[in-house]
Order: C-alpha cells, then sequence, then structure tokens
C-alpha cells in the first residue's frame, strides 16, 4: 500500500476519546454501498449446496444479509441507526465458492458502507454456519468495499482505485 499523510480520523476527539461522529449538521443525499466477501468452499461442500439438509444456505444467507444490514448500528458501537431505503444480497455459486455481494442505500446525512459490509459479512458467516458440519476448513476471504456514492467525500469505486 502506498504511503500517504494519516487523515484525521473523525471517530475520535482531540483528547484521542472515542466518539459519535455529529452529523446533524451534514447534508441529507443519496447514499449507496457495495460490498463482497468469498466464502471458499471445497467441491464437496459445493455439490451439496442443493440438497442441504437446513435448508438452501445461500437463501438464507441472503435474509441473514438483510436482516443485518438493519441492525449494523447494533453491532458496531460507532456506526449512527440509519433508515435504510434498501438492501439486497445476492450469493452466487462460482468456482471454489461462493460470492456473497450487499448492497445498502439511505437517504441521509452518513453513508452505508458498514451496513454493506456487515450484509456481507453475515450472509459469508451464514453460509459457513449451514455448511460446516460438511468441511471444518471453510474460509471466509476478501470482506471489502466495493464501491459508495453520495456525500461530501464523493464516490468510490475498487475498481478504479490506483494500485
Amino acid at each position: 500500500m502506498p504511503k500517504t499523510a494519516p487523515s484525521k480520523l473523525s471517530h475520535f476527539d482531540s483528547s484521542g476519546q472515542a466518539r459519535m461522529v455529529d452529523v446533524s449538521s451534514k447534508q441529507s443525499t443519496l447514499r449507496t454501498a457495495t460490498a463482497s466477501a468469498f466464502v471458499e468452499l471445497s467441491q464437496a461442500v459445493l455439490a451439496t449446496l442443493p440438497s442441504n439438509p437446513k435448508g438452501n444456505p445461500l437463501e438464507v444467507a441472503r435474509f441473514a444479509g438483510i436482516q443485518a444490514a438493519k441492525r449494523t448500528a447494533d453491532l458496531i458501537p460507532m456506526c449512527h441507526p440509519l433508515p435504510l431505503s434498501h438492501v439486497d444480497v445476492q450469493a452466487e455459486i462460482v468456482s471454489g465458492g461462493v460470492r456473497i455481494t450487499a448492497t445498502a442505500a439511505t437517504t441521509g446525512p452518513t453513508g452505508v458502507e458498514m451496513e454493506a459490509l456487515t450484509a456481507a459479512s453475515v450472509a459469508a458467516l451464514t453460509v459457513y454456519d449451514m455448511t460446516k458440519a460438511l468441511d471444518k476448513g471453510i474460509v471466509i476471504r476478501n470482506v471489502q468495499l466495493e464501491s459508495k456514492s453520495g456525500g461530501k467525500s464523493g464516490n468510490y469505486a475498487r475498481s478504479a482505485r490506483r494500485a
């Protein structure tokens, strides 16, 4: 990673104490974020997904991710509770595992990156939970922000990011 000058972290006050950022003076705008995660599964586990006795792990993961996005402020101490206008979670079987993609949206004074990341993380954990009896070597990888839009800091897209 390239070295850049550290920016001031907004979740700390001047004495270094953690704090919830006051967003009351920020402009309400449409804000969206998309995050992803990858659940690495063996071919044997992938083959069993359609016939899992607990139900369809991908559909349960979708619901878990949506529920998690709505509860992000309960899990991450400095997150603001947001009125989400949309959450979508997709779980797709791909080579070597399951790719999770989560998108969250709101119109408000702060972004939804944490909601999208929480949705992707919990969806991945749910796939793990529903398949762990078949393989303890499952790995969750690459939980990451893919893109965001809106707000003072503007847009971000992982693919456009410089190396």
